[in-house]
């Protein structure tokens, strides 16, 4: 059989070995961010921790055969076939040992030990089937025993473990690795992401005191748009068409909400309505932004080397943006001082750039940036950073992820100018929250504060949308009449 070096013998009981570094396997088709999975109708899917537990046997028998597999295959070889032609060749040689040492197992455990150790050489080991779920936003392991996920907004504990402490750095080494990073005790943080961008945290040992912490926030294969939004009961249909009218007519917009907010997912959702004729330059710390124009591109933040140099920061991204002839500059979270490189882009004849923030409101929002241009050493005076501000951005869109796991966006928000020292802003359409069912899911709903004209009126009609964007702000302030 291909790759094999070494007759199996009946007795032969190898040491358990780590796992190989070998290159991942394809992963499963792209997964989306984590945002708005909590609104969907549908009843979630039995907790995983419902699944028996796999006894200690189980991993003393795994752990024997995966030592005789390393054995008996030749890993050069291996690694030079596709991933579908590797798996089938360690299949047989699996199976082949199992006869051989008469291992005591029903059918579908074999199945299943078959699979856990093709997952182990050639993919994300017992992360594999999590990985395969679309329905899991988050998956968060803690160590080699404890793995939780969340679906529908809330956080489940699973059935799934590691073999020990050892295996799991082993996994976390291969994905970031795979984006050209290292963690390890000199680097025992790390910002990665998988092959189809979701987004990867890694924090190691020593820092990481029970084993390494790993993150995982995934992405959905199908990618959700403003539509879906509408049904998952995130946005109404008059809000949602005002927002693809913001996103066509070049305003700026910072999108505002918290951890798992759905922040990146509604960027994305944004940049839908992008003309393709564009040319768009996304900067980000870890690429995870899927743009479908023709026209991007993406740009990623780098880590120091081990002699502690090298490094280039979202700042130095956004900088060199500006020699690139781009005419959007998308960032996909402003953490620091290079929101002073944003707004200066978007100031400076960049209409349509766009950017993620960590806020809770709107006003925080603003008060957030003014923070960030003070934490770059800038000794400019409030008044003129709030201007710089009022000039540069048009609208917040809040996104907020709700106590029963649902996600919603509260606020569509302009930015009107200054009165005194003093940043003036106006809703357009925020969410009210009236109750809770039975079930303790929130009960909401969007409505229009009225705004017949917002500020950014003469740019829809410099673009021709004037007409949709009265129809829709008509459409809201009607239905509001009628449901009040």
């Amino acid at each position: 059989m291909f790759g094999k070096r070494t007759t199996i013998g009946q007795g032969a009981t190898p040491a358990r070995p780590a796992a190989p570094a070998m290159p991942a396997a394809a992963p499963p088709p792209p997964m989306a961010s984590a945002a708005q999975s909590s609104a969907r109708s549908p009843a979630p899917p039995p907790p995983l921790e419902a699944a028996p537990q796999k006894s200690d046997h189980y991993y003393h028998t795994k752990s024997l055969i995966f030592g005789a597999m390393i054995e008996a295959i030749d890993l050069s070889q291996l690694s030079k076939l596709d991933s579908a032609s590797a798996r089938d060749e360690l299949r047989d040689v699996i199976t082949e040992i199992l006869a051989l040492k008469s291992v005591a197992m029903s059918i579908a455990e074999q199945e299943e030990l078959l699979e856990d150790i093709c997952n182990d050489v050639l993919g994300y080991g017992p992360l594999e089937p999590l990985l395969a779920r679309d329905d899991i936003a988050d998956i968060m392991v803690n160590g080699a025993e404890k793995t939780y996920i969340e679906v529908n907004g809330k956080i489940q504990l699973t059935n799934v473990r590691f073999r020990d402490n050892a295996q799991l750095m082993n996994i976390c080494q291969r994905i970031v690795s795979q984006v050209g990073r290292r963690v390890d005790e000199a680097s025992p943080i790390c910002d990665a992401r998988l092959p189809d961008g979701s987004r990867v945290n890694v924090i190691a040992p020593p820092l990481a005191i029970d084993g390494a912490a790993l993150t995982i926030r995934k992405f959905k294969k199908d990618k959700l748009t403003l539509e879906q939004l509408v049904r998952f009961g995130s946005i109404s249909q008059e809000g949602a068409e005002v927002l693809k009218i913001i996103g066509r007519v070049r305003c700026n917009v910072v999108i505002s909400g918290g951890t798992g907010s759905g922040k990146t997912t509604l960027l994305n959702c944004l940049t839908n309505y992008i003309d393709t004729d564009e040319r768009i330059i996304t900067c980000e710390d870890a690429a995870e932004l899927q743009l479908q124009q023709p026209h991007v591109v993406r740009l990623e933040t780098r880590p120091p080397n081990l002699e502690g140099t090298g490094q280039v920061t979202m700042r130095d991204l956004v900088k060199n943006c500006l020699r690139m002839r781009p005419e959007r500059i998308i960032v996909g979270e402003v953490r620091g001082p290079e929101v002073f490189d944003l707004l200066q882009a978007m100031n400076t004849g960049h209409d349509g750039s766009m950017g993620t923030i960590h806020a809770n409101s709107p006003r925080e929002c603003l008060a957030r940036m003014e923070a960030m241009i003070a934490m770059g050493g800038y000794s400019l005076p409030p008044k003129t950073v709030r201007e710089m501000i009022c000039s540069s951005v048009d609208v917040i869109v809040q996104a907020q992820r709700l106590r029963d796991g649902s996600r919603r966006i509260t606020h569509v928000t302009e930015v009107m100018g200054m009165e005194g020292d003093v940043i003036v802003t106006q809703d357009v359409f925020i969410y009210d929250m009236t109750g809770e069912d039975a079930n303790g899911r929130i009960i909401g709903k969007h409505r229009s504060t009225g705004i017949g004209k917002p500020r950014f009126w003469d740019r829809a009609r410099y673009y021709g949308e004037e007409k949709k964007l009265a129809a829709a702000l008509d459409a809201a302030e009607q239905r509001d009449d009628k449901v009040a």
